[in-house]
This record gives structure tokens, sequence and C-alpha cells, in this order.
């Protein structure tokens, strides 16, 4: 029977056999081994890779254990995937996967390792992946993309093909989006607030909008966050887009109000007006060190007050105020609209300054504060009055400056060297006028000057400073313009018949120089100072005084009125100068070969320096009064020109040998007269006659020819050998 089964069943014992090996093979599964794990041997089992005993055993006999899965993405393995990826955890294994919005460089997504990943940012809006509907636009954000609705269009999320769409409708809810180029999440949340209120609006509701967009503005000026980092230029720029914003929402908004304290119905039909006054104080946090521009007008009276130069960056003394009305040309308005701000007590100190000023917008979407159109009316420790042409975001400020003084130096130097000058223009113009022996058309030009520059000082020192009443101060500045332009047209005259008077010197012929300075010097010494000032103040009659001097004003040029002529006279004469110096210089060096060349030169540069201050040549100090050496020359220019009237008095009178004369025999006089009094009467025929007696003998006693004595005194009267 044996022989028979086996026999009979020769094909089952083959099978037999390899089933068997297959059952005792090691890591193949067995009946008494637990899901996921596999016989090791006979009589143990493994659990699966990726998979764990509950006991922790590795090798177990127990058909009870339980093999659980391994989370390599989880403690305390936490497998990592890199940046912008994620693990994901399955039965027996995990996988990284790239972030969404993102993909790897092969266009795949998943990966095993953090070596493999080449995770980058997708952009849906330019690949065509996103969602958005034709209505919007698509904008690529990291990791994601956002539908954004056009200027003056507003998100409405509906139904569209089983799938919910945003899309954008034209309904009265402004755009307003984040600035481009600002990296911000504080921002950004903001942002994406008023988009959410922008899709809930409903016109109906359209008050309680307003107060949650003044809520959100609020709460982001309350707690900034990362806008406290920003460079304060980026700071400037988040200011002017939140003003501009909110201004244009609370606009359109306010028109859907019903009837309350800010509507207003207009004429005719043309729908609501709104009338708004928004007030931010955190806004101070993005403004600080915002720049101050002033104004024209402004800058001009700071610097003729010269008491005030902006520096440093501006303090917000009150909060910031937006007003509008429905109309956005409020740019020129026909009456100023006046303002109340309230803030905390302050005392300006001497080097600051209370500005009321507007948020003016700049082409790059940044701004700063200016004073344009603005004016303060009124201020005082806790409240400041402003009054605007125009309607914009409003706040007043406290700018830092330093104050400019005056130099009590100069203004020492000035008084008394104007007053020395007075005197000796007083003596010089009586010595003119008194003394026969010296008159002639140089003495007559010296006399015309002496009272041009008397008048002119006396009432530079006397009503300067008259500002109060403004036509009173146009005249003073009026009168100073003619009597300086005459005094430096006389000056004009004098170098011209210097000139002639040298040039003449080879050939008898001075009378006819003389008849053409008579006919001329009048005319031209009084008419033109009178035509140019006439000019002057018909084309600009209101420049004639500034606030704080009674003097031309600097807008528009007007002082060239004076400086021009000016600047024209001082280079003739100047010219005129070395000329004439170069001529009798050589003339005298001809007519003395036997006097000590050292004498004669010394003598003729002492008398053709104090000749050159005559002219005014120097005044061209005041033109070099610029940079480093500004100072010095300010002092030149005062010391030298302020004495003009002493180098006049010291060269035609002191240095003239006639003059001298003159004034002895007037002394002799007058103690003969005290000594006297009841015999002594004085003849001006006997003063006449001795004077020509006098002037006979010196002419009897010179070296020089006759027509040489009548140049300047200054230039002529060098020693001369006695025969």
């Amino acid at each position: 029977m044996k022989g028979r089964y086996f026999a009979f069943h020769p094909g089952l014992c083959v099978l037999l056999i390899p089933l068997g090996a297959i059952a005792h093979k090691d890591g193949a599964p067995c009946a008494r081994c637990p899901r996921n794990a596999h016989c090791t041997n006979a009589s143990s089992c493994r659990c699966d890779p990726g998979f764990t005993s509950l006991s922790g055993k590795v090798i177990f006999s127990t058909s009870s254990e339980v093999c659980t899965d391994i989370n390599e993405c989880g403690p305390p393995l936490y497998m990592s995937c890199g940046s912008l990826a994620h693990c994901h955890n399955v039965e027996g294994s995990y996988y990284c996967e790239c972030a969404p919005g993102h993909e790897l460089l092969s266009g795949g997504t998943k990966f095993q390792s953090e070596k493999e990943n080449t995770c980058q940012d997708v952009d849906e809006c330019s690949s065509g992946k996103h969602q958005c509907h034709n209505t919007t636009h698509c904008i690529n954000v990291k990791g994601s993309y956002k539908c954004y609705c056009h200027h003056d269009w507003v998100a409405r999320s509906r139904p569209l093909h089983g799938l919910n769409f945003t899309i954008c409708e034209d309904v009265p809810f402004p755009s307003w989006t984040s600035p481009s180029g600002v990296n911000s999440q504080s921002l950004s949340r903001f942002f994406d607030k008023v988009q959410q209120l922008s899709q809930d609006f409903k016109p109906a509701l359209a008050k309680n909008t307003i107060q949650d967009v003044m809520q959100e503005v609020d709460e982001l000026l309350e707690t900034p966050g990362d806008l406290e980092t920003l460079a304060p230029s980026e700071k400037h720029c988040v200011a002017t887009h939140l003003l501009v914003g909110l201004e244009d929402v609370l606009r359109v908004l306010g028109k859907l109000l019903p009837n309350g304290p800010l509507t207003t119905h207009a004429p005719a039909g043309t729908g609501p007006s709104v009338v708004g006054l928004v007030s931010t104080p955190g806004m101070s946090k993005l403004l600080a060190e915002a720049p101050l521009v002033l104004d024209s007008k402004q800058q001009t009276v700071l610097r003729e007050h010269r008491d005030f130069l902006a520096g440093g960056s501006p303090v917000l003394l009150s909060d910031v105020v937006s007003a509008f009305v429905s109309n956005k040309d409020t740019q020129n308005l026909g009456s100023p609209v006046t303002f109340i701000f309230s803030h905390h007590s302050v005392t300006p100190g001497p080097t600051q300054k209370v500005f009321c000023v507007f948020w003016e917008h700049s082409q790059d979407g940044c701004g700063h504060w200016s004073t344009t159109g603005c004016r303060m009316a009124a201020t005082g420790d806790a409240s400041t009055t402003c009054q605007c042409s125009h309607l914009s975001s409003f706040a007043v400020l406290m700018a830092h400056g330093h104050i400019q003084q005056e130099d009590p130096v100069l203004a020492v130097i000035t008084y008394m060297g104007l007053g020395l000058s007075l005197l000796c223009l007083l003596l010089a113009a009586l010595t003119f006028l008194l003394c026969k022996a010296i008159q002639n058309t140089s003495t007559s030009l010296h006399l015309q000057l002496s009272i041009c520059l008397f008048l002119a000082h006396l009432l530079f020192l006397t009503a300067i400073d008259q500002t109060k009443i403004k036509l009173l101060c146009a005249i003073i500045a009026g009168a100073l313009h003619y009597l300086y332009l005459a005094s430096f047209t006389w000056m004009l005259l004098d170098g011209l018949h210097l000139f002639l008077t040298a040039r003449n010197l080879t050939v008898v012929n001075y009378s006819s120089v003389s008849r053409f300075m008579k006919r001329l010097m009048f005319p031209v010494g009084y008419g033109v100072p009178a035509l140019i000032v006439a000019i002057s103040a018909a084309s600009r009659p209101s420049l004639y005084g500034t606030p704080t001097r009674c003097w031309l004003h600097t807008d528009k040029g007007f002082v060239w009125t004076f400086l021009g002529p000016v600047c024209t006279i001082f280079s003739i004469n100047l010219a005129f100068f070395l000329m004439t110096f170069w001529i009798v210089k050589n003339k005298l060096s001809s007519l003395n070969r036997d006097v000590s060349t050292l004498q004669n030169t010394r003598m003729l540069t002492l008398k053709a320096t104090a000749q050159l201050l005559i002219l005014g040549c120097t005044w061209c100090l005041g033109i070099l009064q610029v940079g480093p050496a500004a100072r010095v020359m300010a002092y030149l220019f005062t010391i030298i020109n302020s004495l003009q009237g002493a180098f006049i008095f010291l060269v035609y009178c002191l240095l003239s040998q006639q003059v001298r004369e003159q004034y002895g025999k007037w002394f002799r006089g007058v103690r003969k007269a005290k000594a006297e009094p009841e015999n002594y009467t004085l003849s001006s025929g006997t003063v006449s006659d001795a004077s020509k007696h006098s002037a006979a003998l010196h002419s009897s006693n010179s070296s020089h020819p006759p027509h040489l004595e009548r140049l300047l005194p200054g230039f002529t009267e060098s020693p001369v050998p006695k025969p």
C-alpha cells in the first residue's frame, strides 16, 4: 500500500517539498507572525521595515506581538526635507513634497531626502495655473498668488461652475492695496483685512465699514510691528499711501452715509457732498524725521530776518488731520480754510519756530512736509490757528534752527566809522565851499560827492531800521537807493576827470577838459541815478523795503538795480585809476630827477591808495564775502568803506598845502579876533588877496607845470627841491 501511495502521488511529494522549504525560509511570513512582520527562523518573527513592535523588541516569538508604523516625520526621527518642503508619513515609509505653490526644478513635487530638494516658487500668474476670474488681476506672492481687483472695483465671492470665484464689481469701494517695494508683514495683514472689508461691503452698512476701516488704521498705527524697522524714507512712503488711501476710501464711502453731521447736499441735484476731518494720532511714528520744505516767500522772510535757518528734523506738535470733500479739486480754494489745532503746551526756544504744514505727495510715492499755501494765523502755548488755501493732511510742527545774530563788533565799527565819516564829510564840504584858493572843476566834483555821501550815511544811520510804517520804509529805501547811486556816479565823474587831466599833461589844454566836465557833471551826476530809481520804482514799487531793513528787496533780483551800476562804476574807476597812476608816475619821475626815488615812490603810493578808496573801488570786497574768507572780507569791507569820508577829508584837505595854509590863516584870524575883538575886522577881499598871493608864491616855488597842479592833490603834492 505504501508503494501504491507513493506511486499514485508522485507529484504531490514533489510539490510538498518546496512548500516546506519556503515555509521555513528566513524572512518569509508564517502563520504565527503578526501583520506587518515576517519570520526570521522557525520560531522567531521580525517587524517589516518602517514598522516597530509595541514591546520594542526587534525579534520576538509570541504571536500576540503587534507591529506598528514608524512616523519618520515626527519625533524622535524628524526626517529633514529642507526648505520649502514638508515631510509626509505613509505606512511603512515617508516622502518629501514641495510646499504648496512650489515645485522641483524637474517639474515634480515628491522626493526622498533633503539632498534631492530643489523646490522653487511657482509663478501661477504667468504660467496660467491661477484660478483668478477674468475681472481680477493676478499677483504672484511667495508660494501662492492673489486675485486683486482693479482701481475702484471691489471683490465679490460668487459660485461659478460649481466653484467659488473672486469676481470684481464696479461698486463704490475704492481700491486700496499695499504700496509696491515695501516688505512688511504688518502692512500686508492690514491690507488683507481691508480687502476682506471690501469683499463684505454693502452700501447700506457704509457707516459700519467706515468704523471698521478706522479701527484697522488705528490698530496698525498703535502696533506697527515691523513697520518701525523700515528706513525713514520707506516710512514716509507708507504714511503717504495710508493718508491718500484713507482719504479716498472715506470720500467714496461718505457719499453712502445717511444724512448726518458729515453730509450736506449740493444744489441743482448734483448729489451728496461729503466733508470730512480725520485725525490719525499714531501717524507721527511713520512721519518721524520727515523733511520740511518752506515755500519761497517764507524762505525769503527768514533769510532777511537772519534769525532762523531750518536744520535737523522737525517735531510734530499736533495730530495729523486730513480734511477732504467730495470734489478732489481743492488745490486753490476761493477763501482759506481755518484750522485750530490743540497740542501739548510748548514754548518755542530761540532756535525753534512753529509752522503750519501739510503733507505734500511727491512723484515717487513718498512725500515731505510743506508750508506752501498755509500760514500760521496765531499760536499759543497749547493751540495754533492755521489758514490754508487747499485741503490735504495738516499738522503743526516745530522746526529747529540756529540763530544768525549780527556781529556786534561789525555793528560798532559801522557806527563809529560812519560817524567819523559824517564829521569829515561835513568839514570837507565846508572847505570846498569856503576855500576860494582851491575852487575849480575838481573841487566841485568833490563837493557834490561829499554832499551825497553825507546825506546817504546820515539817512542810513538814522532811518535804516524804520520798518513799522511800510510806506515810510519804502520812501527811505528809495532815497538811500538814489543817494548811494548818486555818490557812485560822482565817483565815476571824479575818476573820469582825473584820467582826462592826466592824459592832457603833455598838452596845455586843461581848459577844454574843465569846460567838458562842467557841461557833463550835473546832468550825469544827478540825472542818471534819478532815471535808474524812477524805472525801478515804476516797475517794482513793492520791492522797496524789507521786513527788517528799509532797503531793496532780494526777490526777483531787484537788488541788482543797485549792485549792477555799482559793479560797473568801480570796474571803470579801477581802470581809470590804473591808467592815471601810470601816467602821473612817469610824469613825476621825469620832472623830479633830483628827488630821492624812494621818498617819491612812498608818497605817491600812499596817496594813490587813498585815491583808490575814494573812487569806490574797494566796494568789490562786498562781492568777495563768500567761503572761508567771508568774515575777513566783511571786516575789511566795513572798515574801509565806512571811512570813505575820512579819506576824502584826508586827501583833499589835510594833504593839500593850499588848504593847510588857508586853515592856518583862519585859525590865526580866529585867535587874533579873540585877542583884539574891538579892533579886528576880517575883509573877504583881504582873505582873497592873501589866498591869491599864497597860491602865486606856491606856484613860483614849485617845479611842477601849472596844469599838473590842477590834478588831485593826492597825486601832485610830492616833495620838490627848492631852487
